[in-house]
């Protein structure tokens, strides 16, 4: 029922929301800066927005997330897998409160995401790709 309920607000405009609310407390961030220097964000909670690129076909665990439709770099992410969200929210706006990490991925992860779950994801040389990821605490969102 939850499924259809999502759907049914998301094609009302209402908004859909995951998880925790998104306090006041955080700092809201331009994904810009974020891709300029991740390091800096890493490990303090704050506030995005941008636009839904793609989500997890099997269960809505982690959505690829960008500042704008299109945009060449874009940043997972997950949930902790304490809560999930619409498979159909690709296309949809979205704010969310959370935490930046950056990580390695090793070849077989990148391979996996790519293959399993249809990630996009740009690699180093070696086939070992910097993963920028967003840890989500609560999620809202809307067309």
């Amino acid at each position: 029922h939850d499924a259809k309920k999502a759907h049914d607000a998301a094609a009302s405009g209402e908004v859909v929301k995951r998880g925790e609310a998104i306090g006041k407390s955080s700092p809201a961030v331009k994904f810009a800066d974020v891709f300029k220097e991740p390091q800096k964000f890493a490990g303090k909670p704050v506030v995005i927005e941008g636009v839904v690129e793609r989500v997890c076909k099997a269960e809505g665990c982690w959505m690829q997330i960008a500042p704008e439709a299109g945009a060449a770099e874009t940043v997972r992410v997950t949930f902790d897998h304490k809560f999930s969200v619409p498979k159909d929210a690709d296309k949809m706006k979205f704010r969310a409160e959370g935490e930046f990490s950056v990580k390695v991925l090793s070849k077989e992860q990148v391979e996996h995401l790519v293959k399993e779950d249809g990630a996009k994801i740009k690699t180093n040389p070696d086939g070992t790709a910097n993963e920028v990821s967003f840890l989500a605490t609560g999620v809202e969102l809307w067309k």
